[in-house]
């Protein structure tokens, strides 16, 4: 039996899965250190988010050592790619775990996001299948079959939640010309992505935005990963959410019972990302998985 440790890095939040070869879990952590902070403005990662992420995988190297996992791979996306210190996170990721992070490309990416995204999917999940991973970097659409596997098409666009809000929002509700500068960011790079949301009959969203959403669009008072993970959610109820954050102050957003504190200031810039794809898809509900990138992570150790 094999004891695997994934982490995947990201622009906003850094995630641990501790999994063996049978699928008992033994850890699942996330915790928001925004990585990404300025980077779109600066092009560089900031020495007080390096101290945060560092901080982070400190706490995920005893959980490690802990739970004795036998083969790590952390893997590093899109704050990672852009930033011109990139070296400097590198060795420190090394230092503290003893292996170098994978800084994947948009595709791989991709790839990873869909293979852990479908892995609960039966054989009868209407095809062709399309899983959005919305990050705080850039977001990503894969088009691919389920019985098969197989990826037939993926693209990786630069908006995400951090650095849409970053770029865009100055005001506390953000202000109709500033939503209306963010929504023109977000259209223009759908309108050049070559996956077309329109086709799949099955559409699934990933990662911490797309499930914040769900727990306020489900009506739940507080995340409940039972209740989540492949819950079918009305695109109405979405949309409805989507625009009732975006009228809230950040406060405002902190005092809802399931907003969590490390997406409030973000997730407006998040929804409407989610809101502009969903308005381009075909059907009528959307299929919130919680399972992501990082199990795709597990899921290549395993074999």
């Amino acid at each position: 039996m094999t004891r695997v440790a994934a982490v995947d890095c990201g622009t906003n939040t850094i995630r641990l899965l501790i999994v063996d070869s049978e699928g008992i879990e033994y850890a699942r952590e996330s915790i928001v250190v925004r990585l990404g902070q300025g980077v779109d403005r600066t092009g560089e990662l900031a020495p007080e988010a390096l101290e945060r992420t560092f901080a982070a995988i400190e706490t995920y190297a005893e959980l490690i050592r802990v739970h004795r996992a036998e083969k790590i791979r952390f893997v590093a996306t899109s704050a990672t790619r852009d930033a011109t210190n990139a070296a400097e996170f590198v060795a420190g990721v090394e230092a503290r775990l003893g292996v170098a992070p994978d800084v994947v490309t948009g595709d791989e990416e991709a790839a990873l996001a869909f293979a852990g995204a479908t892995a609960a999917l039966g054989a009868d999940t209407a095809r062709p299948v399309l899983v959005f991973d919305v990050g705080g970097g850039s977001t990503e659409l894969i088009r691919g079959a389920v019985a098969s596997d197989e990826v037939r098409g993926a693209y990786s666009m630069q908006i995400g939640s951090v650095r849409l809000t970053e770029r865009h929002f100055r005001e506390d509700p953000p202000s109709m010309d500033e939503i209306s500068a963010v929504v023109r960011d977000i259209d223009d790079a759908l309108d050049q992505c070559p996956i077309d949301p329109s086709r799949p009959l099955t559409v699934i969203g990933v990662a911490g935005t797309v499930i914040q959403l769900a727990v306020g669009a489900l009506g739940l008072e507080a995340y409940d990963r039972a209740q989540v993970d492949q819950a079918r959610v009305p695109l109405p109820a979405m949309q409805k959410t989507i625009e009732q954050l975006l009228g809230m102050t950040i406060d405002e957003r902190l005092a809802l019972p399931w907003m969590h504190p490390g997406r409030a200031d973000v997730i407006a810039a998040g929804g409407l990302i989610v809101s502009r794809i969903l308005r381009r898809v075909s059907v009528e509900e959307l299929v919130v998985s919680e399972s992501d990138i990082l199990d795709g992570i597990a899921q290549s150790l395993l074999g």
